[in-house]
């Protein structure tokens, strides 16, 4: 019987699993899972709302589980370790992490959802307690037991207010989102970005307003600044965050750097990988080596914009990704055809969203673009609970095609960030995206609504 083996359980991997359970019966095909951790198809988005308080059970954050799967004939092992990929011998060596024994699998067709891997530099006390990474759903259950455990520590003893300090390391979603988090749980938050403002994918004007809007809030946003190391305080756990501008105290740290592609296994197997550290496939997702796939955060896929190779890790990708891989791995011809850097997140009321190129991004791959920021009401003006909202769009100057889009405001902003992607998605001029029917009612919307109202400003300056 042919085997199927999966390198990673998560979205991408148990997406391909289940797609080729659906199409091949197991009487046809037998599909074998490994995933390192003990969990699988879990939302890795969701962790900093549970670690805020606002889902109460980590549970609801596993889409399905092992039994789940087993359930639809995919013989799924966790605490599983892929340790090396011998292309030649068509095996995969893995390590049972509980018994630390290693055996060879074989497999016919082999699909990679790796996904990525924290980026954790090896910095002086990293390795404290209280130095938090969150990627994973034991690490969000381990951050919620320290930050519940210092709080109830610091109810108890006099100048307990000392205690709740956090410092999030790094101004990308994973950094706002768990400022947020450490914020409505109490604590007196700072957040260090080395960048001239958060959210590095925004220009740096629309970054500057999500700064403000977090001051706002109490945050302590600290930009242009380098962690250096961690110091330990009078108890051994974290006590301070050295950085280049001079020394933060805090009792509970969370990283918020990043992630890179976990292309390893694979470019150690032979496979090609690019420029942007993600393995390298085609639009149907193959590798260099027949068959063998893969799919979700370790691979790199075309911008549809820019033209280039990027690695951008998103959940949604990961799932349709998983998707193609399994109808081609059963015979199918589907086709992935591309991002375009479509996200969105908030801080509490805030709400950020960006999609396509940024002027920044323009200037680095030499794109004559244009563009223009309104300032205007996520409702009519006159409707309770209208919240400002700061719109940026961006046209290219010899064409009119409209390259991107940035959202900051209130309640109701961000998700307009979806019009403007299906735009640039079909390479709609600036002038077309002006007509566009959008829905309009007082509670939803003023008469003009601001994304097309940046959308003509951009024209104007055309």
């Amino acid at each position: 019987m042919e085997r199927l083996v999966v390198i990673g359980g998560d979205a991408a991997g148990m997406s391909a699993a289940s797609q080729a359970r659906r199409r091949r019966g197991s009487d046809d095909l037998d599909i074998v899972a490994f995933e390192r951790g003990e969990y699988t198809s879990y939302a890795a988005c969701g962790l900093p709302y549970y670690v805020s308080g606002d889902i109460v059970d980590a549970d609801r954050l596993i889409a399905r589980t092992p039994e789940a799967h087993r359930a639809n004939a995919i013989d799924v092992r966790t605490r599983h370790e892929v340790v090396a990929i011998d292309l030649d011998r068509r095996i995969v060596r893995v390590r049972d992490v509980r018994s630390d024994i290693e055996r060879a699998e074989r497999f016919d067709q082999l699909v990679i959802a790796t996904g990525a891997a924290p980026i954790r530099p090896d910095l002086p006390g990293i390795d404290l307690d209280g130095v938090h990474g969150v990627h994973t759903v034991p690490d969000a259950l381990r951050i919620e037991r320290d930050i519940v455990g210092a709080a109830g520590s610091a109810a108890e003893r006099p100048g307990s207010a000392r205690r709740r300090r956090a410092v999030v390391v790094g101004g990308g979603y994973v950094g706002l989102e768990m400022a947020e988090a450490l914020l409505t749980r109490g604590y007196e938050v700072t957040l260090v970005h080395r960048g001239h403002q958060p959210m590095p994918t925004l220009d740096d004007d629309m970054g500057a307003r999500v700064a403000t809007a977090m001051r706002e809030l109490g945050i302590t946003v600290v930009v242009d600044t380098e962690v250096v190391g961690f110091t330990a305080g009078a108890d051994g756990r974290v006590g301070a965050v050295d950085t280049s501008n001079g020394v933060l105290p805090a009792e509970v740290v969370v990283l918020g750097i990043g992630v890179r592609p976990n292309s390893g296994l694979a470019a150690t197997a032979g496979l090609e990988v690019g420029r942007s550290g993600g393995i390298t496939v085609d639009d149907r997702l193959a590798t260099s080596v027949p068959g063998v796939w893969a799919a979700g955060d370790c691979i790199e896929t075309l911008h549809r914009v820019s033209g280039e190779a990027v690695a951008i890790g998103l959940g949604t990708h990961a799932n349709k990704q998983g998707r193609v891989v399994g109808i081609n791995v059963t015979g199918g011809h589907a086709r992935f055809p591309g991002v375009i850097g479509t996200a969105i997140t908030k801080v509490c009321d805030i709400e950020i969203a960006r999609t396509g190129l940024s002027v920044s991004e323009c200037e680095r791959l030499g794109i004559d673009a244009v563009a223009a920021t309104i300032e205007g009401t996520t409702r009519a003006g006159y409707y309770p609970g209208a919240a400002p909202i700061a719109v940026k769009t961006l046209a290219e100057r010899s064409t009119g095609r409209t390259l991107g889009a940035q959202i900051v405001g209130g309640v109701g902003a961000g998700k307009r960030i979806d019009a403007a992607a299906v735009a640039i998605w079909n390479a709609m001029t600036i002038d077309a995206l002006i007509n566009v029917d959008l829905a309009y009612a007082p509670p939803f919307s003023p008469v003009w609504d601001p994304l097309l109202v940046a959308a003509r400003k951009t024209a104007d300056r055309l």
